[in-house]
């Protein structure tokens, strides 16, 4: 069942036309017709970059020099390191990231759009690189390398958070992960990327300014919301009677339900049994059995479903990444969706300006200021 959208905040408006992603028709997702779950069993985040970006799936030639090229991009310009090395550890992740991404585009700026190939990929093999170096120079004094051997983005990542070669299995989950968040249509933040590519700004400003987007508590940080909840919580008895008693005080619980889908997340599924595995492998997995009984507690009180967000909470515990960089690694990810919108939306551009409904004062009369009360 399509869910109706209707209301406020622009629902059920279509605001454009996009070939990249279809959301929520008969409770799916698909990039450029191919189904999430294909994609995150049999793909790599650099083939799903890649279909995003250059409109199809790459050959075996294609994606080995697509991966040669991302890797050879991954490290950052001293300017750029200094800069990330004054911001403090108080500082947010996100504005971290919108720094660290302007910071680039001031040095290595978008000449022209013929180059924004050029930049995009700069964009998408910097990420991880940005808020993990001023992560570990902010909160652990280290000054990271940035070049390793690893072949994939989601390797890389792993390998310069902790310092070592990731197992296989956190290396394919992390990937996983990667291709579920990279591409979800109109959201606020891609919508955003949008409005400013409309415009004809640089690419690097509408990235910065999607990632303003995301920043914000109803968009992005639903999973750092959702680990902070249950991170406490040592069963399933626990687990049970607090969610219990949030809903009862009506608590926010963050993680569940969404803006289209009516019945089911189709990301949920993936990261829920990656979760699981990765709890097996951990050797306790009392995070999970908590996040699996809220689940049911939400699904019996309310009908309430998880979203993507939800079991990428411990999935990311399990993998050793700390709960501030969670909404970052979206970023990592969603750049791919947001760039490929601007190249989208720069191919076939009218400047994007929607009316307002005025429900002001149909006159009003100047009184002059001494006159004022």
């Amino acid at each position: 069942m399509v869910k109706k959208l209707e209301g406020a905040g622009l629902r059920g408006q279509v605001a454009g036309e996009t070939s990249l992603c279809t959301v929520g028709q008969e409770e799916g997702l698909a990039y450029r017709g191919h189904k999430i779950e294909t994609l995150a069993e049999k793909g790599t985040f650099e083939e799903v970059a890649y279909l995003l970006l250059y409109g199809k799936l790459p050959n075996t030639s294609e994606l080995s020099d697509y991966k040669s090229l991302l890797k050879s991009l991954r490290d950052l310009p001293d300017s750029l390191k200094k800069v990330l090395r004054e911001i403090p550890a108080s500082a947010h992740p996100m504005a971290v990231m919108a720094t660290g991404c302007s910071m680039l585009g001031n040095l290595e700026p978008e000449e022209s759009m013929d180059a924004q190939m050029d930049s995009i990929n700069r964009m998408v093999a910097t990420m991880p690189s940005i808020v993990t170096y001023w992560y570990k120079f902010s909160h652990d004094g280290e000054d990271i390398s940035l070049v390793n051997d690893e072949e994939t983005m989601a390797g890389h990542f792993l390998h310069i958070l902790h310092g070592k070669t990731p197992s296989d299995l956190h290396r394919r989950v992390m990937d996983a992960s990667l291709v579920l968040y990279a591409e979800h249509e109109f959201n606020a933040s891609t919508f955003t990327a949008r409005v400013c590519a409309s415009t004809m700004s640089d690419i690097f400003s509408c990235v910065v300014a999607a990632i303003g987007s995301l920043k914000g508590p109803l968009h992005g940080g639903a999973n750092e919301a959702a680990m902070e909840m249950i991170e406490n919580w040592k069963t399933r008895e626990e687990a049970k009677t607090n969610i219990l008693d949030m809903l009862a005080n009506k608590g926010k619980i963050m993680g569940f339900g969404h803006a289209i889908y009516s019945e089911r997340d189709p990301r949920n599924a993936v990261i829920k049994e990656f979760s699981k595995e990765l709890s097996q492998e951990y050797g306790d997995d009392s995070l999970y059995q908590v996040s699996e009984e809220v689940e049911q507690v939400m699904w019996d009180e309310k009908r309430l479903f998880p979203n993507a967000d939800f079991f990428h909470a411990s999935a990311y515990f399990y993998l050793g990444i700390p709960t501030k960089l969670f909404t970052p690694i979206f970023v990592m990810s969603r750049v791919t969706g947001w760039t490929a919108h601007c190249m989208e939306q720069r191919a076939n551009n009218r400047i994007i300006r929607p009316s307002a409904e005025y429900t002001g004062p149909e006159t009003a009369v100047w009184v002059d200021l001494e006159d004022r009360e």
